[in-house]
């Protein structure tokens, strides 16, 4: 079953105490510190969890694998949609970063595969958390548009550099590698994340070939 609010008692009874004039000034920033590290652990966590267990997984089974509390999960994240929401954005945030940091260390078709099949493995994770996103909960109806307004301008800039690059054919554009890749991570009898990567990589190379007769032809 879904725990949909916090049981009694599992969250703190108040705000912290102030600190006294004799406390030190880094107390505070230790104790923001410790819950940032709670906050990642349980992401992390709920996400390997969900992924094995679907998002109604026991928020016991989600904190154990974190290494806290039951009563922390609920105090960072009330509703299982609060905790759900996390992760997605969290994932697609990563993904999304990881587009500049690659531009700027590889050239711009390496960049643009490896990048592709980073949003695979993000892809895997998200297949955890589609019996949540596909529910119809409004608690979800922002999510859609979060992953469109995050990964479409990240994908845009590395494919168009690719492009310019002479690396990659044009004609092609972000939202059509976004749908594509996702049709290829759809499951498939037997097969695993491995399989997926591989047609990443076989449209990868699809995108390479005749790259520089559609350069000349434009």
């Amino acid at each position: 079953m879904t725990e949909k609010t916090a049981p009694a008692g599992a969250g703190p009874a108040g705000p912290p105490v102030p600190a006294g004039p004799g406390a030190p000034d880094r107390a505070p920033r230790r104790l923001r510190a410790d819950a940032q590290r709670n906050i990642d652990s349980l992401l992390e966590a709920a996400k390997a969890v969900f992924a094995t267990s679907g998002v109604d997984a026991p928020a016991k089974e989600i904190a154990d694998l974190a290494g806290v509390g039951v009563g922390t999960l609920y105090r960072h994240f009330p509703q299982r949609s609060d905790l759900v929401k996390a992760v997605f954005q969290r994932e697609v945030d990563a993904c999304a970063d990881a587009a500049p940091a690659l531009a700027a260390a590889h050239e711009p078709g390496a960049a643009l595969a490896m990048w592709l099949q980073r949003y695979t493995e993000y892809l895997a994770t998200k297949r955890g958390l589609a019996a949540a996103l596909h529910s119809g909960d409004p608690a979800y109806r922002a999510l859609p548009g979060y992953f469109r307004q995050r990964l479409g301008p990240a994908l845009g800039s590395l494919l168009e550099a690719a492009i310019a690059s002479g690396e990659i054919r044009a004609g092609v554009s972000a939202q059509d590698l976004l749908h594509a890749v996702a049709n290829l991570c759809l499951p498939v009898a037997g097969e695993g994340a491995a399989y997926s990567q591989r047609m990443v990589a076989l449209l990868i190379d699809g995108l390479r070939d005749g790259a520089g007769t559609s350069q000349s032809r434009s």
